[in-house]
């Protein structure tokens, strides 16, 4: 029997071009994201825990700026020295070439921490009270993202015979799992349930970071397991892929920093 596979809908990355300018479906996802970082994070600054320790609409939007540029210049640079590094090697312009795409997560993550702790140091919020209150922001960017990367078509995952497997045309004529949208729903959506619903109470400075670095490490590294690894780098040491191995890390300091988070906490309440 011959099975009817799902095929990858075909639509044109740019949504509708005015001169040299264009808006392309990547870019608007990226603003979907920004914009419920916005909203939400204007939220969070309502919440009695949240206003506590100094946080205002005003220092929480001066932020979001910066994050935002953390996130595009550490993307950028982590993509290039994790994934690239050999071809910026042979040309360092290849840095500055955004028109050639590729953005890394943890690449960005650290561009976001560099910033955090400038934002900390200048406003004397604790910093990882400060993480606390962006990490909730994150994941439904990223979802929106990987939706960005579904409709165009990239990233997707390696070939299986699933019911809902897809074949992508740019990825040839086997039908693969929409891996997009697994990460769109776990590292986005259900990250974003999650760590809404542990941070709407007061929880000990580094819990929630400490949560989100867990969780998306976990979701990222499951997923890895049904997307197709990097042509150029193919799978790592132990079979583990490029995205595996910068993940494994995540999770570990993650456990580790809500373990010192909730460590501390009773030893205050003892003290």
């Amino acid at each position: 029997m011959v099975t009817e596979y799902l095929q990858h809908p075909t639509i044109d990355p740019i949504i509708f071009e005015v001169g040299p300018l264009a808006l392309r479906w990547y870019g608007l996802m990226y603003l979907l994201g920004l914009v419920f970082a916005y909203f939400w994070g204007k939220k969070q600054t309502q919440m009695p825990h949240y206003a506590a320790v100094g946080w205002t609409e005003k220092r929480f939007s001066d932020l979001l700026f910066y994050a935002f540029m953390g996130v595009i210049v550490g993307g950028r640079v982590g993509y290039v020295v994790f994934y690239q590094f050999s071809h910026f090697i042979e040309n360092p312009l290849y840095l500055f070439d955004m028109s050639s795409g590729g953005m890394s997560f943890h690449g960005g993550l650290l561009g976001v921490i560099t910033v955090l702790a400038i934002f900390s140091r200048v406003t004397k919020i604790n910093f990882l009270q400060v993480g606390d209150f962006v990490a909730p922001l994150v994941p439904m960017g990223l979802g929106f993202g990987r939706i960005g990367n579904f409709i165009n078509g990239e990233l997707w995952g390696r070939v299986t015979d699933v019911p809902w497997a897809m074949i992508f045309p740019s990825a040839g004529p086997d039908p693969r799992h929409p891996s997009q949208l697994y990460q769109a729903a776990l590292e986005g959506l259900m990250l974003f349930v999650v760590l809404a619903w542990f941070s709407r109470r007061p929880r000990p400075a580094g819990a929630v970071g400490g949560l989100f670095l867990i969780g998306y490490g976990l979701a990222r590294f499951i997923i890895e397991n049904y997307r197709e690894p990097d042509a150029h780098l193919g799978l790592l040491w132990f079979g583990w892929s490029m995205g595996q191995w910068l993940s494994a890390p995540m999770i570990l300091l993650g456990a580790a920093l809500m373990l010192w988070a909730y460590t501390r906490k009773s030893q205050e309440q003892q003290a």
